[in-house]
């Protein structure tokens, strides 16, 4: 058997162009049309619809058979330029292009030439297992080549222990050609279509495994291997799979159900609740037996074989999901569903810009990763339990945190994802409302009123923190956590959320919990918050963190400022609070010391008091905010955790320092690791990985920093700043009071538009407005406005000035 230099197209593409052709010339006709239709539904060139429209010789194709043959020559070079002009997005086959009517391997190129940003290939795997590129949704979760997988929101163990229960992963299946010498080897990550793919190829045979988390149908994952043959070759080909799946689990009971549908089935439940008398959830999953070996016989050119993981807490739903999964495999369309989902949620949200490849490939490899994590729109049909550090495909014990919830979420990806998904931001707000009763124990049972928030949870928003001294000290995360909604609050005014779905009873609580955790100083008077860790977490049992006491003011603030928003009395204690809380600041130096007895030079673990900036948005002149960055920045451990150097760039962004901020943006790249693009949380490879949270800090580090974009209570504001080496910033479907608005900034100019409105037709329009001649553009749907770069907002028609 030889096996050539080839690449393979999409495995749904080549199984309807070979099945359908009856001979030659009807399955070079058909195949051309495939690969047209395939490529047109995914709309891979930034949602243009393009590829059955521009392929103009696809009707002379009738006359002429002037059509692209996969193993000889194209009759028509005019057909060989089509096929894949789309600005080099190929048909979700990674890593290939057609040259001399062949599909060949190596790098994909864009239509001008450059490398595509958003697929990642290498032809070897990382040493570090934990360095493997992901395939996770909302939902299922695992590292490709993993022998476990977790669930959203499934953990066992009580309190402490409380980890992300391991579950037997059935997609762990590496594809081998046994007694073959000199294959070629590639492994890519296409982050358009949500796929890992394997491929081997040889002389005139080539096989390909594709794995995926399918992004709409979250209770499935599945893979596919494809078999492919030149017409000269004859010989059967063999693939053998190889599994190490045993059905067993360290946290689960796991029994062995009868077989459905040829599938074979296990359920069981968690072996210790969370907390005591708590529930612990049932684990029911399906999925198709893997052969060791599939044979594409001799007289075959081509053939595909799907493997289907459901995996739910219901018997009723992992029936459902696996039958759904069945006709789609029947129907040729599984993996096309999983990329159309994909393509839909990139349509909705994308970052792009004129610079460097590495910058470009790093913001693609954060936006797969936490777009994977978050719920498909529309109903997702499960609870969301919100996003860990190290995301599904980590967490087991003694790992990423358990798969615990931190502020991690709500501080560093919640924002990025908010912007682009109000829908799926809020998802992550109610999962805080339902896991509240939690956050009321724990303040309980510290002495306090209202709801302290953990930090860390799991299921229940009990502290499940393995030490104790963070559970009881880091408490900025309840305000870390009040600010998202904030946030969310301000870009949508969803006030259902509020009024009725538990938003408001968070609210209210966290004011509570705030009032009641101060202390008067008769000697200052003033407010002060006692025993703390702030976020510099080398400092603890500390009074006065300037970041908890000015995130503390700022819940007070949103607290009394939403009450009167619905009319309800605001408290007198809320307002007094907030108004007469001590922020640490140095008079003499002017900037704000860490806490009270900070002293200038000591060395700080992670961001901290910039963040007083950014994202707190805390009142302060342009030389305070210098003065901080200038006194943090040396300080600051240069290896520590991943998302520090962001929160500098920003910083040196709003001073139109920008070389400065690119300067520390660049040290974010220690922490990315080849080939897929997987974050570790420190640049020493220790700690997380897969680490979202330094992912969503360099998300804000453009989407917030070189846009200038600013939530405030009444509009979006802008004040862009770009390095010298970013020539144009692109960035679509950012959401404002149900608007998707899209913006392309120059140095020059700023261009708006309104790509989608809002429906409600008593919903004022957007404007436009520039802060210094405060002249205003109106913004209307499909129509964009240019204006100069400079400092402005967005608002709504009728609001004032200011």
């Amino acid at each position: 058997m030889m096996w050539g230099e080839f690449w393979p197209l999409h495995s749904a593409v080549m199984a309807s162009a070979f099945w359908l052709a009856r001979d030659r010339r009807q399955q070079e006709l058909c195949q051309f049309q495939m690969v047209c239709r395939e490529t047109d539904s995914l709309s891979l060139c930034h949602g243009q619809r393009t590829r059955v429209q521009h392929c103009d010789c696809l009707e002379d194709s009738h006359r002429s058979n002037s059509v692209m043959d996969l193993f000889g020559e194209p009759r028509c070079s005019k057909a060989r330029a089509r096929a894949w002009s789309c600005q080099g997005k190929e048909p979700a086959g990674d890593r290939c292009w057609v040259q001399d009517g062949v599909v060949r391997l190596g790098l994909v190129k864009m239509a001008d030439g450059k490398e595509d940003p958003t697929v990642f290939t290498s032809t070897s795997l990382p040493s570090d297992p934990r360095l493997l590129a992901t395939v996770t949704n909302a939902y299922l979760g695992t590292r490709v080549y993993r022998d476990i997988l977790h669930i959203n929101g499934v953990y066992n163990g009580a309190v402490g222990d409380t980890h992300r229960a391991d579950i037997p992963s059935p997609v762990n299946v590496r594809m081998m050609v046994p007694g073959t010498d000199s294959l070629a080897e590639t492994f890519t990550l296409n982050t358009r279509t949500g796929t890992f793919s394997h491929v081997l190829q040889a002389t005139d045979c080539a096989a390909t495994h594709q794995i995926y988390a399918h992004h709409s149908l979250v209770h499935l994952m599945a893979f596919s291997i494809t078999i492919w043959r030149s017409a000269h070759a004859t010989q059967p080909i063999t693939v053998q799979l190889q599994t190490p799946f045993v059905p067993k689990s360290q946290d689960l009971d796991l029994n062995q159900g009868p077989d459905f549908q040829g599938a074979h089935y296990v359920y069981g439940k968690t072996l210790v609740p969370e907390v005591e008398g708590g529930p612990c959830p049932t684990v029911h999953m399906l999925w198709t037996p893997v052969p060791q070996t599939l044979t594409l016989r001799g007289e075959e050119r081509q053939r595909s074989w799907e493997f289907l993981t459901a995996v739910a807490e219901s018997e009723e739903e992992a029936k459902r999901s696996y039958s759904e999964g069945l006709a789609l495999i029947a129907a040729g369309s599984l993996h096309s569903s999983h990329v159309h989902a994909w393509t839909m949620l990139w349509r909705g949200c994308c970052i792009d810009l004129d610079g460097p490849l590495p910058l470009r490939q790093a913001l693609y490899g954060c936006l797969y990763y936490l777009l994977s994590a978050i719920p498909p729109r529309g109903n997702p049909g499960f609870l969301f339990h919100g996003i860990s550090p190290g995301g599904l495909s980590n967490g087991t014990q003694g790992e990423d945190y358990w798969g615990h919830v931190f502020w991690d979420q709500d501080t560093w990806m919640f924002p990025n994802i908010l912007l682009f998904y109000p829908e799926a931001a809020r998802a992550i707000l109610e999962y805080r409302i339902r896991t509240l009763e939690g956050a009321l124990r724990n303040a309980q049972e510290q002495g306090y009123k209202g709801a302290k928030f953990p930090w860390e949870s799991a299921a229940t928003g009990r502290e499940v923190c393995p030490e104790e001294i963070y559970g009881a000290q880091e408490i900025h995360v309840t305000g870390d956590v009040l600010m998202a909604f904030e946030q969310y609050y301000c870009t949508t005014q969803d006030q259902k959320l509020f009024r009725e779905d538990g938003g408001w009873k968070l609210v209210d609580a966290v004011a509570q919990y705030w009032c009641s955790r101060m202390v008067w100083s008769e000697e200052e008077q003033c407010y002060h918050i006692k025993g703390v860790m702030p976020p510099d977490e080398y400092h603890y049992r500390v009074d006065n963190s300037v970041y908890t006491n000015a995130v503390a003011q700022r819940s007070l603030n949103f607290a009394a400022d939403i009450a009167r928003d619905f009319l309800i009395p605001v408290p007198e204690e809320w307002v007094d609070c907030a108004k007469k809380i001590k922020v640490p600041f140095d008079a003499e130096k002017k900037y704000h010391p860490e806490y009270d007895g900070y002293s200038p030079g000591e060395p700080v673990k992670q961001a901290d008091v910039v963040l007083l900036g950014f994202p707190l948005m805390y009142p302060m002149s342009s030389e305070v905010r210098r003065n901080d960055l200038e006194m943090y920045e040396p300080v600051t451990e240069l290896d520590g955790p991943a998302m520090t150097w962001s929160m500098f760039a920003v910083g040196w962004l709003e001073l139109k320092e920008v070389q400065r901020a690119q300067s520390q943006l660049n040290k974010c790249f220690s922490n990315i690791t080849e080939p897929f693009k997987i974050w570790v949380e420190n640049s020493d490879g220790s700690g997380a990985v897969n680490f979202l949270t330094g992912m969503g800090g360099f998300l804000q580090a453009v989407l917030f920093g070189y846009t200038g974009f600013r939530i405030t209570r009444s509009s979006l504001r802008f004040n862009p700043a770009l390095p010298n080496d970013i020539n144009k910033l692109k960035v679509t479907g950012v959401s404002y009071f149900g608007n998707k608005l899209k913006f392309a900034i120059t140095k020059e100019e700023i261009k708006i538009k309104v790509i989608e409105s809002r429906q409600d037709p008593l919903a004022s329009p957007l404007e436009a407005v520039l802060e210094e001649s405060r002249q205003r553009f109106p913004l209307c749907e499909g129509q964009s406005i240019s204006i100069p770069t400079v400092a402005g907002w967005i608002q709504r028609s009728s609001a004032e000035t200011f």
